[in-house]
């Protein structure tokens, strides 16, 4: 059975849908001002991966995700100014290259992608209820507040209690609060800044009202899943258990999960430091499937260190497994049995994908044994191997075409029949899939760094096989040297001589 760690009750448990024909899930997902970092990267891979055994567990007919986009928001309206640009152009521009990263991390579309802006009425109908219920007031300033000290369950998500954090807040409060801790749910309206008509007067939501009015609009008021990175869990997240469960006066989510920071070089991830990348910067280096195996290689809830070693290792690594499969001609379909049993078990268990990854390679280290002696069932595994891969979104280029290192093809193939593959057709009109595979800037780019092209490599290649035909072992050296300051690495066998880039 599926166990979750939930945040909520900080155990693992077993996870039990309140139906399991409709099993519901919301990520908090980006706010569109700039280009997608590490961070957006590892909650876009791990809660992918969750969709993507929701679905394997419960079918995919039966699994909604939702994944929304924050914009409208401060820093929004602080960099259309900057850019002296219209905010619906600088949000769609952003929106655009997240759907792009995430394409070329080969994660799937989500089946709702709700936005802020589009949501507006329910946005003020949730407000205006908590005014109603005497769990928000307007203030002398037009803004209107949640009072935190009507909610009697107020900080369980984060374990912090409402006097040890009115002890800590700053002396510098908003005079227009009745308590340091309540929090805004409408700004009233400022000189040049976008506004929509309200009951309190033009003005916008603050973020945190924006997800409890999408989620329950797209899902309900009580659904299974609610998931983001650690570092909403407090305020952002409390606060939505608080507006959420007093407007409906239904609980909100069983489950809350959060994956854990990024950090570079053992340093939490910063702009103020330097270490801050995003990433398009990170591809510009590495392979995306790369990336991807990177971060499923740790668990979701640890720490995820990124520094030039780790990211060389995951390369390395997910090359081993490639290499593996080279080579075979792997049939159509194939069990896998006991390893299947560890990979879904290893998944079970809180979506532990370093110990189903361990599976694939042990898979690799079983195929690499049988090869020669046994091909049929070497490639029977093989294809075992792939389709388990495949299941958390590795493994799914030709192993010719990503160990010779192109942008590996499967990146829009995956973005555009992702949804379609599972049974379903995503319900967000705002997603132009199709324009996105023919434009996706990441899917024809060679990230390989040398200047060869293959036609030259493969001549070489035929080049150093007369001389070694000849006993030129000198000139077959050089060659050999030659592609290696390339970064080309060849692999003779009695088949032949089969290249890869470093």
């Amino acid at each position: 059975m599926l166990q979750i760690h939930n945040t909520l009750t900080r155990r693992k448990e077993a996870f039990v849908p309140i139906d399991p024909e409709n099993v519901r899930m919301y990520v908090c997902g980006m706010t569109v001002y700039d280009y997608c970092h590490l961070g957006h990267a590892r909650v876009l891979v791990v809660f992918d991966v969750v969709a993507r055994h929701l679905r394997r567990v419960f079918g995919a007919e039966h699994v909604t995700y939702v994944r929304n986009v924050t914009d409208i928001d401060d820093k929004i309206i602080q960099r259309a100014n900057e850019h002296h640009e219209p905010i619906d152009r600088l949000t769609g521009r952003f929106i655009e290259a997240m759907h792009e990263d995430a394409a070329a991390l080969g994660v799937l579309p989500p089946d709702e992608e709700p936005r802020a802006t589009r949501h507006m009425d329910e946005i003020i109908a949730m407000i205006r209820t908590l005014v109603e219920k005497a769990y928000a007031y307007v203030a002398d300033n037009g803004d209107v507040y949640y009072d935190v000290s009507r909610f009697e369950h107020y900080g369980e998500l984060s374990g912090k209690r409402l006097e040890d954090l009115r002890a800590g807040a700053r002396v510098e409060v908003d005079a227009a609060k009745q308590d340091p801790l309540d929090f805004v749910l409408w700004k009233a309206a400022k000189p040049d800044e976008p506004s929509w008509n309200s009951p309190w007067g033009p003005g916008r939501p603050g973020w945190h009202i924006e997800c409890s009015a999408m989620s329950t609009s797209c899902l309900g008021a009580h659904f299974d899943i609610h998931g983001g990175g650690l570092d909403l869990q407090f305020p952002h997240h409390e606060n939505e258990i608080a507006q959420s469960e007093a407007a409906t006066g239904e609980k909100f989510v069983n489950v809350w999960m959060h994956n854990g920071f990024v950090r570079i070089d053992e340093e939490k991830m910063s702009k103020s430091l330097g270490n801050f990348f995003t990433i398009r910067e990170v591809l510009e280096r590495y392979d995306p499937e790369v990336v991807r195996f990177f971060i499923l290689n740790s668990h979701y809830r640890s720490p995820l260190n990124y520094s030039d070693q780790h990211m060389d290792e995951a390369r390395a690594a997910l090359t081993r497994l490639y290499t593996a499969l080279r080579g075979l001609e792997l049939p159509p379909e194939a069990a896998s049995g006991e390893h299947e049993a560890r990979f879904v078990a290893a998944m079970d268990d809180d979506f532990n994908t370093p110990e189903a990854i361990a599976v694939l390679f042990e898979l690799a280290r079983e195929i690499n044994r049988l090869r020669e002696s046994e091909p049929a069932e070497a490639a029977r595994l093989g294809a075992a191997m792939q389709r388990l891969g495949g299941e958390i979104g590795l493994l799914e280029s030709d192993p010719e075409y990503y160990l010779k290192g192109r942008a590996p093809k499967r990146i829009t193939a995956t973005f555009t029949a992702g949804v379609e593959s599972l049974g379903h057709v995503a319900r967000s009109a705002d997603i132009n899939f199709e324009s996105l595979s023919d434009t996706n800037s990441f899917a024809e780019t060679s990230i390989s760094g040398s200047g060869l092209t293959e036609e030259e490599i493969e001549d070489l290649i035929e080049k150093r096989a007369q001389a070694r035909m000849n006993k030129d072992w000198a000139e077959s050296d050089r060659i050999r040297d030659l592609l290696a300051a390339q970064g080309i690495l060849l692999e003779d066998s009695p088949q032949g001589t089969t290249w890869r880039r470093k």
